[in-house]
C-alpha cells in the first residue's frame, strides 16, 4: 500500500477516540481473560526487557493488577544512572531520538520539510511561547517495549501546567514525516518549569491507544477528555519541586516527550542524532 494512502487512513477512517477507549479499558481491566497470555504475547512481540524491572513476575497480581501497571512498572534503582553534574541535562525516557537540534524564530522541526510553532505547541499562550523564540528542543519516542515512565530532565520548580485537548493520530515515524503539524494537533500536557539555567518545558504528546496521561503532582489527567484548553497555575502555591531524574509522570503503551529549553548556551551531546536509541537519565547536552 502506498505511503499517502496509509497515512489517509490513519488519519481520516481510523477511530482513534473509539480505539484507544478501548485499549484504555483492557489495559486497566482487574479481572481480563487470557490476561498473563496477553502480556507474555505483548512482551515477546515488543522484546520488552523485563529483568531490569523491580518487579519482574507480570503474573503477581498484587503487583500488576492490571495490563497497565506492568507496562508502567518501576525499574530497579541501578537500571538507570542519571547523568552527573549541575550542568548537565539528562534523558527523559526512554526511547528513540526523533529530532533535536536549535529553536528557531520559534519554530521546531517535527521531520523533514513539516514543522511547527512552539506557540501552537504549547497551546496558544503568547507569553510562554516568547520565552522560547530561541534555545533548543529534543523529542523522544516512546515504543511499546520502552520504558513508561517520564522523568525531569533537569531539576525544576513546576510554574504552570496545561492540558491542550485535541486528535489522538498515531505518532509513528510514517506519520511525523507526513502529517502536518501532528505534535501540535494531538492532545498533550504542558509542564513549565523554573531551573537554575532558565524555563523549561516538558510536553508529554497523546496518541492512539495511549489512553492515560498523568503527572506526580496531578495525577491522572487523561482521561477524562475536556474540550477547553486548561491551565494550572502552580507559581505561588504548593511549589512542586523535582530533583533532575525525579519521575514527572507516566504514559500507557507509549507515546512522544518534547523538552523545551530556553537557554540558548545548552549545548546539546554532539554524538546524539535524530533516530538514535537512548535511555532515561543519559546525558543529553550540557551548559558550557
Amino acid at each position: 500500500m502506498q505511503k499517502s494512502v496509509k497515512v489517509l487512513i490513519h488519519q481520516y477512517l481510523i477511530p482513534h477516540r473509539l480505539l484507544t477507549a478501548i485499549t484504555y479499558r483492557l489495559m486497566h481491566a482487574h479481572y481480563l481473560p487470557f490476561r498473563d497470555q496477553l502480556v507474555r504475547f505483548m512482551i515477546k512481540r515488543h522484546r520488552v526487557n523485563v529483568e531490569e524491572a523491580l518487579y519482574p513476575d507480570y503474573t503477581d497480581r498484587s503487583i500488576h493488577p492490571t495490563i497497565n501497571s506492568f507496562f508502567v512498572r518501576a525499574l530497579k534503582p541501578d537500571a538507570r544512572p542519571i547523568a552527573a553534574g549541575e550542568n548537565v541535562v539528562c534523558s527523559p525516557a526512554d526511547g528513540t531520538i526523533s529530532q533535536i537540534g536549535n529553536i528557531t524564530q520559534g519554530r521546531i522541526i517535527q521531520a523533514k520539510g513539516h514543522d511547527f510553532s512552539v506557540q501552537e505547541l504549547l497551546g496558544g499562550s503568547e507569553t510562554i511561547a516568547a520565552t522560547f523564540t530561541s534555545g533548543h528542543y529534543t523529542t523522544i519516542y516512546l515504543s511499546p517495549r520502552d520504558y513508561h515512565r517520564v522523568h525531569i530532565p533537569y531539576a525544576g520548580t513546576l510554574q504552570q501546567m496545561v492540558h491542550v485537548p485535541g486528535k489522538l493520530l498515531s505518532v509513528a515515524p510514517l506519520l511525523i514525516d507526513n502529517v502536518e503539524r501532528l505534535f501540535a494537533r494531538n492532545e498533550r500536557v504542558v509542564c513549565v518549569f523554573d531551573t537554575a539555567i532558565g524555563p523549561m518545558a516538558v510536553i508529554l504528546v497523546g496518541a492512539i491507544n495511549v489512553g492515560s496521561i498523568e503527572t506526580v503532582w496531578a495525577g491522572q489527567i487523561t482521561p477524562p477528555l475536556g474540550k477547553q484548553i486548561h491551565s494550572s497555575d502552580y507559581s505561588s502555591v504548593n511549589p512542586v519541586k523535582l530533583e533532575k531524574g525525579d519521575e514527572l509522570g507516566r504514559f500507557n503503551m507509549g507515546s512522544t516527550v518534547i523538552v523545551l529549553f530556553a537557554n540558548e548556551s545548552l549545548e546539546w551531546n554532539t554524538r546524539l542524532h535524530a533516530n538514535d536509541s537512548i535511555q532515561m537519565g543519559a546525558e543529553m547536552g550540557a551548559i558550557p
